[in-house]
């Protein structure tokens, strides 16, 4: 466990979990997690919420044998999907979607902004509301005292659909309910209105601000990853159920942000098209990019192109097991991932990637972990 100075209640309240795990080996999470936040300290990694409920866990990435330890719980109603990033020593939630109150007939998406502090082992609900929607959004560290959040659901667009669907019955009134669906889920991808801007939180001054606009569809479900002094925004959808195989790099110089679009994932051996991936796992490994897993409806591309905008209509959604590595600016397909996983955590090592979490086919959330690593050929998996 990373060193933190806690006293009275706060010390107690810290449990130590999965204290079995023998030396080397990577533990699993306590409950399995899906759609939650993450962040890494150093040494350090914090994932929870989303199916994990209100519960935060840590590991000491330099001693796994020591196990998750659980946190200080979430203190407000659960967000899942939320924008989440790590910076100055606190774990800062945005956003995400989820009840007010248990018996709340629909769910919301939050404007809520929550932070935990590593060193104290608390949480605080900040007097600030993010200024557009952020579920689904990807957020990263530019430095100890700013947030960049890219991408994100519309407010009023979600939470109109959201209410509409749950509260009209399906089966008394499947015509209705269907043009519910079939008007939201049909419309294209601007219409969602999802945020365009990079907005930036400051953490000295609980502060909004933005860097521009985005010049290409706005996204959620996107991977981050540093490369140099920018970072790539790895694919993610641009509207439900339609993925994009772009990969986004963004530079950042005082206050604005300048887009390119780099080399893309190449299409899948006897694909016609590259469906892109939501929520996959990615980072480095020994001078390697890697990106492994992610979800899409296979089909959803071609039906865009053709004008049908319920892209995913009829479509059965994929979990996939792919993975891909990057070196020297070239893409390849190489093995592939135990399972098909998705909507997980990835937590740097000296010795690779640590893969926390997720999903997998049958729609149940994972608490396995295991690490990836190149070794030149192919991908290694070490659970």
């Amino acid at each position: 466990m990373f060193a933190i100075l806690r006293s009275g209640a706060a010390a107690t309240a810290i449990a130590l979990i999965a204290s079995s795990a023998t030396a080397g080996s990577w533990p699993d999470l306590p409950t399995a997690i899906k759609n939650g936040v993450s962040g890494q300290s150093g040494d350090t990694a914090v994932i929870g919420l989303g199916t994990g409920g209100d519960a935060m866990f840590s590991l000491n990435l330099v001693a796994p044998a020591t196990g998750w330890q659980a946190l200080a719980s979430f203190p407000g109603p659960v967000p899942s999907g939320a924008a989440s990033a790590l910076a100055g020593g606190k774990l800062f939630v945005f956003s995400g979607s989820g009840k007010v109150n248990a018996d709340d007939v629909a769910p919301i998406i939050f404007t809520d902004v929550h932070a935990y502090d590593l060193a104290s082992n608390s949480w605080e609900k900040l007097d600030t509301q993010t200024p557009a929607g952020l579920l689904g959004a990807s957020a990263y560290a530019l430095d100890d005292d700013r947030i960049a959040i890219f991408g994100g659901y519309n407010k009023e667009l979600f939470d109109q659909y959201l209410n509409d669907v749950l509260t009209t019955d399906k089966e008394a009134e499947p015509e209705k309910w269907q043009k519910i669906v079939d008007d939201y889920m049909g419309m294209e991808p601007s219409d969602y209105r999802w945020n365009t801007k990079t907005l930036v939180y400051t953490v000295s001054t609980n502060s909004w601000s933005d860097l521009g606009d985005n010049p290409y569809l706005p996204n959620t479900g996107a991977a981050v990853v540093k490369t140099g002094d920018d970072i790539l925004l790895i694919n993610g959808e641009v509207k439900p159920g339609l993925r994009t195989p772009q990969i986004k790099q963004v530079s950042f110089s005082g206050d604005a942000a300048s887009w390119t679009q780099v080399a893309p994932i190449p299409t899948k051996a006897g694909d016609d098209l590259s469906e892109g991936l939501a929520a996959p796992y990615a980072g480095w490994s020994n001078g390697a990019l890697i990106v492994a897993g992610g979800a899409n409806f296979p089909g959803a591309r071609a039906n865009a192109f053709a004008g049908q905008w319920f892209t995913h209509q009829g479509l059965s959604k994929t979990w996939n097991d792919d993975v891909y590595v990057r070196l020297n600016g070239a893409w390849k397909q190489v093995n592939d991932l135990p399972e098909g996983l998705a909507y997980g955590a990835t937590f740097t090592t000296s010795e690779g990637l640590l893969v926390v979490g997720g999903e997998g086919g049958d729609r149940k959330p994972r608490a396995g972990s295991f690490l990836m690593s190149w070794d030149g050929e192919k991908v290694k998996f070490t659970d």
